[in-house]
């Protein structure tokens, strides 16, 4: 197989070492198509969002769960098991997850309620932290110098390119099947990622034999998990007292992580390498910008079926201008990057994104034409293809090799705690928004001292559960309707104007603290040095994390 490339140069290119391995194209096929199985999964449920609700009689609050269930189990377990796949094998953590992924998908599609269909979307999630993390760690260590920013730009954005997809894919499916059917996609899929991952990704490439460090991975699966449960529930009525459980959870266990990483002999998540500005700078602005793309899919395709009447695979197909963004300008976002730098690209990216969320709010209405949907979807396309391979180059360039699997961490933190906050944030203010805006056309209704409690209760669940009362009362049925559309719109107002400032904060944390293009190169050439003098500073001994790393095979 492949033998390990040694990392070196700014952009990670050691002398004499070759910029990508024996079969490149195909490995990275191979790689593209595993991180597909995670993409794919993403936002399948988000147009079955509506079906599931009325078959569950489903509250918005779970709705959300099980948009974001996926997201969660990936984020929680991302960093753990890259630092698991660094030290015990790349390959078999991502052949593991591929095989995971199929009896989850099962259990989606033939869940018996909508919390077992949670915990499958969770189980899903997890197996994509498996799988995922490891295919930006290959890349990471199988390519170098612009071989990688090419790969990471294809990986980038195929794989956002298939997350747009998944809406169109899934709405095939429920014109012919049922709901569960949109969870079945994946499967073949997964078998042919199995078999190329089997045959032409190599195993042990530049991996660590340091110790995992156990305590700081549980830690951080406690500490992400209740940060967006946290989120989930705190506008919901009567769930303060979990939200507020929870949120102290987060607190402690961040607390604890945070301590536990600054003393650890070796630690799970190098704070060191964390605090270098072409690092931390990049997360946090990949947060915003995959987060972006997972709300605007989530909240959008609910405004699609719910206000504008689509059906699942028109709403789908309204997506697809976003897929096409991805794909044109990943390449366009890699020369950018090699010319420009990552700051100047990945702001270029977050102007794209906040005329998106701009248009969703002008523009977004009741009977709005197809234009400006399509147009805020193009928007939104382009800039997550030109922010997204930068935000991940500049992480990966930014730590030493053996530690990949950090940066193919965050990278995937990036888009899924992102997207689990992103769309966290975005169904709470659309939960709130909406209850707020039903509430209020509840006491305004002329005949409103005869609406029961429960019936109030059901209205302000979702507009699923206004759609279930509606056909309860078909008499009032158009009216129940219409308030529902109405309602929807004054809370999705809300969630844009919540996206918009947080584009906003983002572009302005890269505009002030990102390093120029040249000051880029020379801090990434400062840190390879930094690196390259400290693994031979220490001779490899046992519970060391800077021993050597093991060389492919």
């Amino acid at each position: 197989m492949a033998t390990a490339i040694a990392r070196g140069g700014p952009s990670g290119a050691g002398a004499g070492a070759p910029a990508a391995p024996p079969r490149a194209g195909l490995v990275l096929v191979a790689l593209i198509l595993v991180a597909a199985v995670a993409n794919l999964n993403l936002t399948v449920a988000n147009v079955a969002l509506p079906e599931i609700g009325l078959a569950f009689d489903s509250s918005q609050t779970t709705l959300d769960l099980i948009a974001i269930g996926y997201s969660l189990g990936l984020a929680g377990s991302v960093l753990y098991l890259g630092a698991i796949g660094d030290r015990y094998g790349r390959k078999l953590l991502l052949v593991g997850g591929v095989v995971l992924a199929v009896p989850a998908s099962l259990l989606a599609a033939y869940a018996p309620d909508d919390g077992v269909l949670v915990a499958a979307r969770l189980l899903g999630g997890v197996s994509a932290g498996m799988a995922y993390p490891t295919t930006l760690a290959l890349i990471t260590a199988l390519w170098s110098g612009p071989g990688r920013i090419r790969a990471i730009a294809l990986w980038s954005g195929l794989g956002g390119a298939i997350t747009a997809l998944g809406p169109l894919l899934a709405g095939l499916a429920l014109q012919h099947f049922w709901w569960g059917s949109a969870f079945l996609l994946t499967l073949p899929l997964a078998v042919a990622a199995l078999v190329m991952a089997l045959i032409l990704v190599p195993a042990h490439v530049n991996e660590t034999t340091g110790r995992v460090d156990n305590l700081g991975g549980v830690l951080s699966v406690i500490f992400v998990t209740a940060v967006v449960v946290t989120i989930n529930f705190a506008p919901v009525p009567g769930a303060g007292a979990l939200a507020a459980a929870t949120g102290v959870a987060a607190l402690a266990a961040g607390s604890g992580f945070f301590l536990r990483q600054r003393r650890a002999r070796s630690p799970l998540y190098d704070l060191r390498v964390a605090a270098r500005r072409t690092f931390w700078v990049a997360a946090v602005g990949g947060i915003i910008v995959f987060g972006a793309l997972m709300g605007a899919i989530f909240v959008g395709q609910q405004f699609l079926q719910d206000v504008l009447g689509y059906s699942a695979l028109a709403s789908g197909l309204a997506v697809l201008p976003a897929a096409a963004g991805l794909v044109v300008f990943a390449p366009v976002s890699a020369r950018l990057t090699r010319t420009r730098g990552s700051g100047f690209t990945l702001l270029a990216g977050y102007l794209c994104c906040l005329l998106s969320f701009l248009t969703m709010l002008l523009l977004w209405r009741q009977h709005s034409p197809y234009w400006p949907v399509g147009l805020a979807f193009a928007f939104l396309g382009t800039g997550v293809g030109l922010a997204g391979p930068p935000a991940s180059h500049s992480l990966t360039g930014s730590v030493p090799v053996d530690r990949a699997g950090m940066a193919s961490g965050t990278a995937d933190l990036q888009r899924d705690l992102g997207g689990a906050i992103m769309q966290s944030v975005l169904g709470a203010l659309l939960t709130a928004g909406y209850a707020r805006a039903v509430a209020q056309s509840v006491a305004q209704a002329p005949q409103h001292q005869q609406i029961t409690t429960s019936t109030v209760n059901q209205l302000e669940k979702s507009y699923a559960g206004a759609e279930a009362v509606a056909q309860r009362y078909p008499q009032y049925a158009s009216q129940i309707t219409a308030a529902a559309r109405s309602a929807f719109l004054a809370g999705d107002q809300w969630a844009y104007a919540a996206a918009i400032l947080a584009v906003l904060l983002g572009a302005a944390l890269v505009f002030f603290l990102f390093p120029r293009h040249a000051a880029e190169q020379r801090l990434l050439a400062r840190y390879h040095a930094e690196d390259a003098g400290r693994r031979p500073a220490r001779s490899p001994q046992a519970g060391d994390g800077l021993a050597a790393p093991r060389a492919a095979h």
